[in-house]
């Protein structure tokens, strides 16, 4: 069997890096993305190199389409193939709905929503060279909950599970597999961001049916088995990891 590639969007931390590497323990080599953070990237890459997989780091901001037809053709050149593709790239403006601006909106709906559907165009032409594949995109409860100050950031992640379904059927004739992954409050770097983290953390370890909050492990392990054989007949879905949280709303 060939070795297979895995692309992960923003993997040179949090969520994205953990991905990636359990991705190397299985035997992927990983295309690392990264907007900003070179050094991270190049630490997450020795990780993987380490695991004894290949590692190859793109800077690219994948809201930027001329940049996402650059990784691809570099990935093509370098592994001539790609596997499965993670969409975890996520950035976006937090702020009350009266003070979004129009540049903040299209930052926000570009890198979380647009880049998922030119990603996986470019890679649905790698993957149906080799015979398929799978795509797995990061959302959050702010797609389908109103969060504070999250109103352009929840409506693009919304964005993203509509794009799972339809990307879903249109690619299934390709034999690839289209899912999402919805998580709970998670305390990364990435919520550092929020004005009200704090409210955010303290009412998941409160309000969490399964006693605790959603570790990083928890999403990871989901992606694991949505792009496993066993998940084969799971598609165009949005697999919420809360531990019961939205269920109490």
């Amino acid at each position: 069997m060939e070795q297979k590639v895995a692309l992960v969007t923003g993997s040179s931390r949090g969520v994205g890096k953990q991905i990636a590497l359990e991705l190397a323990r299985n035997g992927y080599d990983i295309v690392i993305n990264y907007a900003r953070s070179k050094t991270a990237a190049l630490e997450t890459a020795g990780e993987i190199e380490q695991l004894g997989r290949k590692a190859l780091v793109i800077k690219a901001n994948v809201g930027d389409m001329e940049k996402v037809r650059a990784m691809f053709a570099e990935i093509k050149e370098t592994f001539g193939r790609l596997d499965v593709l993670i969409n975890n790239a996520a950035s976006g403006v937090q702020r009350p709905i009266m003070e979004l601006e129009e540049k903040h909106w299209d930052w926000t709906m570009d890198i979380n929503s647009k880049a998922l559907l030119f990603c996986s165009q470019e890679a649905a032409r790698l993957m149906e060279k080799t015979g398929g594949g799978s795509i797995v995109s990061i959302s959050s409860l702010g797609a389908i909950r109103y969060l504070k100050n999250y109103t352009a950031v929840g409506v693009s992640k919304a964005a993203v599970e509509a794009l799972t379904r339809y990307l879903s059927v249109e690619l299934a004739d390709k034999n690839i597999v289209v899912n999402a992954v919805s998580g709970g409050a998670i305390d990364t770097e990435a919520l550092k961001h929020f004005p009200n983290r704090e409210e955010i953390l303290e009412d998941a370890r409160v309000n969490t049916p399964a006693g605790r909050i959603v570790h990083i492990e928890d999403i990871v392990h989901t992606v694991m088995f949505l792009i496993s054989e066993g998940a084969y007949m799971i598609r165009g879905q949005t697999i919420i990891v809360d531990g019961g949280r939205s269920l109490l709303v």
